[in-house]
C-alpha cells in the first residue's frame, strides 16, 4: 500500500496561486482589491444590499475586510442603481433577476470551465504556465463574450416579437386566467389570475410536457460516465431539435426528464408524438414517454409553474412509452 491514500487531495504544481491570480485578474478585468465597504461606497449601494446581491449571485458572504472585491464588481453595482432609477426594475425585481442570472450563467462557466481543461488534459505537451495560460484566455474571452451576446439577443428579439404579435392580438401581456382555487400544489407560488403577476412573471394558458427515458435507473447502472455522457447528450440533443421545431421551449432538464412549454396544445401533442418516433430509431436510447397537460402556467426568470406543470409530471411518472396527455376540462384543441 503505498504512502499516499486515494483520498489525499493532490498537491498542486507549484506556481499554481500565482497562475489563479493571473487568470483572474483577464476574467475580472483586475485584481481583487476592493473591500466591501469599498465597493459600497464606491457605487453609492448600501453595504448591507451588496451582501443580499452577492449572496443571490450565489457566491458565499466574505469578511466585510477581505479584499475580494474588483473594479469590475464597482461597476456592476452602478449598472443596477442606473436600472431602478429608469423605473425598469426595483430592488426587490433586481434580487430575482441577479438571482436567475447567477443560476443560469453559473451552469455555462463550469461547461466553459471543463470544456477548456479537458482541452489541456488531451493536449498534455501544451505548457501550462502563466504567461501561456492568460494569453490564450485573453484570445479566446473576446469570443466567448461575443457568441453568448449573440445568443442573448437572438433570444431577446424572439421573445419581444412574440410579445408585440400578442399585444397587436388584444392579448394583455403578462396576464391571462389562472388555476382555480386550490391547485397550487408542492410550494408553487399562487396562480389564481386575481391579480397581475410580479415583476419578472407572466401567466398565460399553455401546454407543458415532460419528457424521460424509460427505464433509465436500470439503464445507467451498466454504463460507465462516458457511456452516460454519450446518452444523455443524445437525449438532450433529440428533445431539444424536435421541441424547437414544433415552436416550443425548452424550459430545463431535470436528470433524464426534459421539461417544455408550447402556446398550444395540438403543437405540444405533435411534440409527443415526435419524440417517441425518433427515440425508436434511436439505438443508443432507451423509449421515451411524456405527458402532457394544458392550463394557467406562471413563467418566472425562465422557470414555469402551476397545476398544470404537476399534472404534466405525475403522468409522465405513471405513462407507457407513448404520448399521455390531459387538461381540466379537455379541450377540443387537442384534436386539432
Amino acid at each position: 500500500m503505498s504512502a499516499r491514500g486515494p483520498a489525499e487531495e493532490p498537491v498542486p504544481p507549484a506556481g499554481i496561486d500565482e497562475l489563479r491570480r493571473a487568470i483572474e485578474e483577464v476574467l475580472l478585468g483586475g485584481g481583487r482589491i476592493w473591500t466591501r465597504g469599498d465597493i459600497a461606497e464606491r457605487s453609492g449601494v448600501r453595504s448591507e444590499r451588496t451582501v443580499q446581491i452577492w449572496r443571490a449571485l450565489g457566491f458565499p458572504v466574505v469578511d466585510d475586510e477581505a479584499r475580494v472585491f474588483t473594479d469590475a464588481d464597482v461597476d456592476a453595482l452602478r449598472a443596477g442603481e442606473r436600472l431602478i432609477e429608469a423605473g425598469l426594475i426595483t430592488e426587490e425585481s433586481e434580487t430575482m433577476m441577479v438571482r436567475a442570472l447567477g443560476h443560469h450563467l453559473s451552469r455555462l462557466a463550469e461547461w466553459q470551465a471543463h470544456t477548456l481543461w479537458s482541452w489541456l488534459n488531451r493536449h498534455p505537451g501544451i505548457p501550462v504556465d502563466e504567461g501561456e495560460l492568460t494569453d490564450r484566455a485573453a484570445a479566446l474571452l473576446p469570443e466567448m463574450e461575443l457568441l453568448q451576446r449573440h445568443v442573448w439577443r437572438r433570444h431577446l428579439a424572439a421573445y419581444l416579437g412574440r410579445a408585440l404579435a400578442e399585444a397587436e392580438e388584444n392579448v394583455p401581456v403578462g396576464t391571462g386566467p389562472g388555476p382555480g382555487p386550490g391547485d397550487g400544489e408542492r410550494g408553487d407560488p399562487a396562480v389564481d389570475g386575481s391579480a397581475l403577476p410580479a415583476e419578472g412573471a407572466d401567466v398565460r394558458d399553455r401546454a407543458v410536457g415532460f419528457t424521460d427515458m424509460v427505464g433509465y435507473t436500470r439503464m445507467t447502472r451498466g454504463l460507465d460516465s462516458g457511456e452516460l455522457v454519450r446518452v444523455l447528450d443524445r437525449f438532450e440533443s433529440l428533445t431539444g431539435d424536435v421541441v424547437a421545431e414544433g415552436r416550443g421551449r425548452v424550459v430545463k432538464t431535470i436528470g433524464d426528464e426534459v421539461l417544455f412549454v408550447c402556446e398550444s396544445a395540438p403543437a405540444a401533442a405533435d411534440i409527443a408524438l415526435e419524440l417517441t418516433a425518433r427515440a425508436e430509431r434511436e439505438q443508443e436510447l432507451p423509449q421515451v414517454r411524456t405527458g402532457l397537460a394544458h392550463g394557467a402556467v406562471l413563467s418566472r426568470f425562465g422557470d414555469v409553474y402551476g397545476a398544470a406543470v404537476n399534472i404534466a409530471a405525475r403522468l409522465t411518472a405513471v405513462a407507457r412509452p407513448t404520448p399521455c396527455w390531459s387538461t381540466r376540462p379537455s379541450p377540443a384543441s387537442w384534436r386539432a
